[in-house]
């Protein structure tokens, strides 16, 4: 029986997908205005650390400055870029009075995870909170979902991890707890499938069926 859910923040539970790929298109253009960087290009590498992002794009082992021009550009257009997906409140909120532990764990750094989540009255509810500074190995490692499983001091056996990335999923089926990939990802379910997910997530109201729940009307 799940007992705990754990959340990816970007792509899963807020939609930052434009914000992402606006902002990577921005610096991108502007550092190496030669090369054509496009959605399709970007897409793939969405869920992975900045630094490996831009390590991949850039061919560049330092790319401090990239990042920090990332992070300008980011922080100046979040507000009016990101979304909330549909039913998240209401699902995390019912999740919460039904009293299943709620942690998120992502490749974010913790100022804009922090931001993002209030913006859309969901910090309340996260018990615990992992992002890519608390730790030494960030996803696809197991490092971060077993951190928050530490924090928790909960059972992995009873833990369920929700993403949009194959990152998500590996480094949750590395840490020895149930994964769940969101249909909704820009990566596609046919590309999250390969990963092997325990579940498929159409709807964010579907977690109720995993958790055993009377399915919501939809």
């Amino acid at each position: 029986m799940i007992t705990t859910v754990l959340f990816d923040l970007d792509g899963t539970i807020i939609d930052t997908n434009e914000l992402i790929i606006s902002t990577f298109m921005h610096v991108l253009g502007r550092h190496f205005p030669e090369e054509p960087y496009t959605r399709e290009r970007i897409i793939p590498h969405m869920g992975t650390t900045l630094e490996q992002q831009f390590r991949v794009f850039s061919g560049k082992e330092d790319v401090a400055e990239l990042i920090k021009d990332y992070r300008t550009y980011n922080n100046a257009q979040h507000d009016a870029m990101v979304r909330e997906f549909p039913h998240v409140n209401e699902v995390i909120s019912k999740l919460h009075q039904r009293g299943i532990h709620l942690g998120v764990v992502t490749t974010k750094i913790r100022p804009t995870t922090m931001r993002a989540l209030e913006m859309f009255g969901l910090l309340k509810y996260m018990e615990t909170i992992v992002t890519v500074q608390d730790v030494e190995h960030p996803k696809p490692h197991p490092e971060p979902v077993l951190m928050a499983i530490s924090k928790l001091n909960v059972d992995p056996e009873s833990t369920l991890m929700v993403g949009d990335s194959a990152a998500d999923i590996q480094s949750a089926n590395a840490a020895g707890v149930k994964s769940a990939a969101v249909a909704w990802s820009l990566k596609g379910v046919e590309v999250l499938s390969k990963y092997n997910p325990d579940y498929i997530l159409h709807d964010m109201r579907d977690i109720y069926r995993v958790l055993g729940w009377e399915p919501e009307k939809k």
